[in-house]
């Protein structure tokens, strides 16, 4: 083990009904960054609850999420 490393734990959630691992400490503006979604586009609603988007850097991603995501989509 390289000194001063200390790994991170996984966590285990759901996205859209597919299994997903995180790293522990990732917020659910971490994870719509890596999924590649603009937080102005998205709705997120974890556990059945919506989460406002002023909520989405504080707001910690815990082990058994079940997180539902839509995208909004212009057109006409």
């Amino acid at each position: 083990m390289v000194r001063g490393y200390v790994p991170h734990r996984m966590l285990h959630i759901v996205v859209n009904g597919e299994e997903r691992a995180v790293a522990e400490g990732t917020t659910v503006a971490g994870l719509l960054a890596d999924l590649g979604l603009a937080r102005q586009h998205v709705a997120v609603e974890a556990n059945r609850e919506i989460v406002p988007r002023a909520e989405h850097d504080a707001r910690r991603l815990a082990d058994g999420d079940h997180l539902e995501i839509v995208t909004f989509v212009g057109g006409g």
